[in-house]
């Protein structure tokens, strides 16, 4: 079932986001939100924090698969200041 709002924007570009979509959606303050333009839509979605169990079993994952291919620091730092650099060359 939609629901239907009619909220407005600040000076500031600031949203409020209707008090029973938050509830519903349990969005607290300083809560992250994807921001989606497409054509004359803007969609707001809530974006999950990880549990730190998950987050610790990824970086788990990320140090065996860094060692199974013999990454050192150096070659992270390194690939880090490319990825900024091209990052950086777009803008």
């Amino acid at each position: 079932m939609s629901l239907i709002e009619i909220t407005s924007m600040s000076t500031k570009g600031q949203v409020v986001i209707p008090a029973s979509m938050r509830r519903k959606l349990h969005i607290t303050g300083g809560a992250k939100l994807l921001v989606v333009q497409e054509g004359e839509n803007i969609l707001l979605k809530p974006i999950a924090q990880p549990e730190t169990s998950e987050f610790n079993e990824i970086i788990k994952l990320a140090d065996q698969i860094r060692e199974e291919i013999d990454l050192t620091e150096d070659d992270i730092e390194k690939a880090i200041q490319s990825s900024r650099a091209a990052h950086e060359s777009r803008r």
